[in-house]
C-alpha cells in the first residue's frame, strides 16, 4: 500500500520511543511505500487534497530516523491509508487539518478518521462516559471553577485542548493561586479550562492503555518523577511495566464499541487508579515502550486492523 504520514518534523523524532516512527518502520516491514509531510504542507487546491513532502525510508540510527527523497507534491487521493499523527494543540489549524482529510473520505483511510477525531478531542470525549470518569466541570467562568475547588478542596486545573502534561496545575485545599492562574490562562486563550478532583493514586502511576480498533491490547505504568504531579513521559514520568486490571478492561468494554464505530483504530487512555481522565485520540504514544515491557509486537496488531479496512 501507499502510506502517508502527516506529522510533527520527522528528522526529530526519539527512534526509541516515537510511536509515529514505530508505526512507519513496521509499514515499511510489511512492504508498503512511505511519504512523509508536515501539516503546514497539506492544501486544498481546486477540489483537490495535496500535501508536498517526501518519499521516505525509516531508519533505527540516532540522529538520522529517516531517509528522504526530493520534495514533491502529491495528491492523497492516490494513497491508501493517510496518518494524522502531528501534536496538538488541538486549534483551528488542527481543526482544518480534520475538516481537509475529511474529504478524502472514500479515497483514502484517514486513521484516525478526521471528522471524529475533530469532533471527540481527548478530554471532551471522556464526557460521554461519566461513570467512569472523576468529577470534572469544563469552564472559562471563574466562580464556577471556585465552585468546584471548594466542594472537591484538591484539584487539578489544566487547558482542555493542552496535551504532554504542559500547563497542568495541582491545587490543593490550601492553595491561594486559583484566581492567578485563570487570569494567566484566560490572558492569553478563549479556550474553557478542564478542573478534576485530585486522584492521590496518581503516585502509583498514571495507566496507560493502548486500544486497536476497539480492542484493549496492553498498558503502561507511567510514574511521576519526584516532586512532581505529572506523570507524563515528556515531562520527566517513568514508564513501567503493568498489566491490565478488572477495572480496565471494564473501562475497555464501555468505551470500546463507540471508538470501533467511529474509526478510532489506534488510541491510548489514561486511567488513574479506578478512573479513566483521558481518551487520546490524536497522536496517542505508548507503543514502543509497551512492546518493550510485553514483547508483543503492537505496530503490528495496529497495521493489522487496517489493512482489513482497506
Amino acid at each position: 500500500m501507499k502510506i502517508a504520514f502527516q506529522m510533527d518534523p520527522v528528522m526529530g523524532v526519539n527512534i526509541n520511543a516515537d510511536s509515529s516512527f514505530r508505526l512507519a518502520e513496521e509499514a515499511q516491514a510489511r512492504g508498503h511505500e512511505l511519504f512523509y509531510y508536515g501539516p503546514d504542507q497539506l492544501a486544498y487546491q481546486e477540489g483537490r487534497i495535496t500535501a508536498r513532502g517526501h518519499d521516505m525510508t525509516v531508519q533505527r540510527v540516532e540522529g538520522a530516523p529517516a531517509v528522504l527523497g526530493p520534495e514533491r507534491e502529491v495528491d492523497l487521493a492516490d494513497f491508501d491509508v493517510v496518518w494524522l499523527r502531528q501534536d496538538p494543540p488541538f486549534d483551528m489549524h488542527y481543526i482544518t487539518s480534520t475538516h481537509l482529510l475529511d474529504m478524502l473520505k472514500g479515497q483514502a483511510l484517514v486513521v484516525n478518521d478526521p471528522f471524529w477525531v475533530r469532533n471527540y478531542p481527548e478530554k471532551l470525549l471522556v464526557l460521554n462516559f461519566p461513570e467512569l470518569t472523576p468529577p470534572t466541570t469544563i469552564a472559562r467562568d471563574l466562580q464556577t471553577i471556585k465552585a468546584f475547588k471548594e466542594k472537591h478542596g484538591d484539584v487539578i486545573l489544566k487547558p482542555l485542548y493542552g496535551n504532554g502534561g504542559a500547563g497542568v496545575f495541582r491545587l490543593d485545599a490550601n492553595d491561594r493561586n486559583l484566581t492567578s492562574l485563570h487570569e494567566l490562562f484566560t490572558g492569553f486563550s478563549r479556550e474553557p479550562l478542564i478542573v478534576q478532583k485530585f486522584l492521590p493514586d496518581v503516585s502509583n502511576g498514571d495507566k496507560r492503555v493502548i486500544l486497536v480498533d476497539g480492542e484493549p491490547v496492553g498498558a503502561i505504568n507511567r510514574v511521576p518523577a519526584a516532586g512532581e504531579t505529572r506523570s507524563n513521559m515528556h515531562v520527566g514520568g517513568r514508564p513501567e511495566k503493568i498489566g491490565l486490571s478488572e477495572r480496565d478492561l471494564e473501562i475497555c468494554a464501555a468505551i470500546g464499541p463507540l471508538l470501533r464505530e467511529k474509526g478510532q483504530i489506534f488510541v491510548g487512555i489514561d486511567v488513574i487508579g479506578d478512573y479513566l481522565t483521558e481518551i487520546n485520540v490524536t497522536s496517542p504514544t505508548g507503543i514502543q515502550e509497551l512492546e518493550r515491557f510485553d514483547g508483543v509486537n503492537i505496530a503490528e496488531k495496529v497495521w493489522q486492523a487496517i489493512e482489513a479496512k482497506v
